[in-house]
């Protein structure tokens, strides 16, 4: 496809095609959530406990409409989401902030790195680079400056390791993570709960400990386990399971879009119609 922000060789899309790399959205949001001013922007603003899958098609929307849409409809997402963001505001922290649209977006990077690496082995170093500098887009189609982003894989990674080793987990970040991963929805209860556990295994031990997330030799063994498993079956799987989330979400995207266009289209009409148009 070569008429979206991303051509199919590119790669972020061959990263982000991967379902797997879903196994990573718990490390992420946990990780965002260090952060002091995107952790009480959540806890104030976000309603995810409430509306988990809501709120997670919404991030999914997001990624996937960024790496696969066309620039129509990667610009028409972004816009949406910029839009939200304008009231996302509040003692300390503003979802405009463009450090804060780094860290979030340097998060989906980093994520998207190890657990890709963690089911597939290790990127070359020129796949690393350029996912690097691809995973901008995620800061700078909210409006972030081109020029806040690492600008290159030794700077992101300079970054990225100052970053984690100042993180001081909050009460409020602490809470989030209880929320998350024990959600009231008993359906979705034991997809959260192995969130969690993934999560767990990804996070540094310091941080993780900090979150409350409870660890020891037995989950390390089941940990370690799980990844084995899922790194001798998962690559084996055929592209179109492999790639049935992206494919999913892609098809929800153009439906939603469509049928807004057709409301939009009927509005006018009847409009242009007048009044009467509308008796019986």
């Amino acid at each position: 496809m070569a008429n979206g922000l991303f051509t199919d060789d590119t790669q972020i899309r061959r990263v982000t095609r991967e379902a797997v790399i879903l196994a990573g959205a718990g490390y992420a949001i946990l990780l965002q959530v260090t952060n002091p001013g995107v952790g009480q922007g959540v806890a104030d603003h976000s309603d995810f406990a409430e509306r988990p899958l809501d709120r997670l098609r919404g991030t999914l929307t997001f990624i996937y409409g960024m790496v696969f849409g066309t620039t129509d409809e990667a610009e028409r997402i972004a816009r949406g989401v910029r839009s939200a963001h304008k009231g996302v505001t509040g003692p300390g922290y503003d979802a405009r902030d463009p450090s804060l649209q780094v860290w979030v977006a340097a998060t989906l990077c980093e994520g998207g790195i190890r657990t890709y690496e963690l089911v597939f082995g290790p990127m070359s170093p020129r796949e690393k680079d350029d996912f690097c500098a691809q995973c901008a887009v995620y800061a700078t189609s909210l409006g972030c400056p081109a020029d806040r982003w690492p600008a290159d894989r030794a700077a992101f990674e300079r970054y990225w390791a100052d970053e984690v080793a100042s993180i001081e987990v909050t009460d409020t970040a602490r809470s989030i993570a209880r929320a998350l991963f024990d959600p009231p929805q008993r359906l979705i209860r034991p997809a959260a709960r192995l969130q969690g556990f993934l999560a767990a295994g990804l996070l540094p031990p310091r941080i993780r400990d900090e979150l409350g997330l409870p660890w020891d030799p037995a989950r390390q063994r089941r940990y370690d386990r799980l990844v084995a498993a899922v790194r001798a079956v998962y690559p084996r799987l055929p592209m179109a399971v492999r790639s049935l989330p992206k494919n999913a979400f892609m098809w929800d995207i153009r439906r939603r879009a469509a049928r807004s266009a057709g409301n939009a289209r009927g509005t006018r009409g009847a409009a242009r119609r007048g009044p009467s148009a509308t008796r019986n």
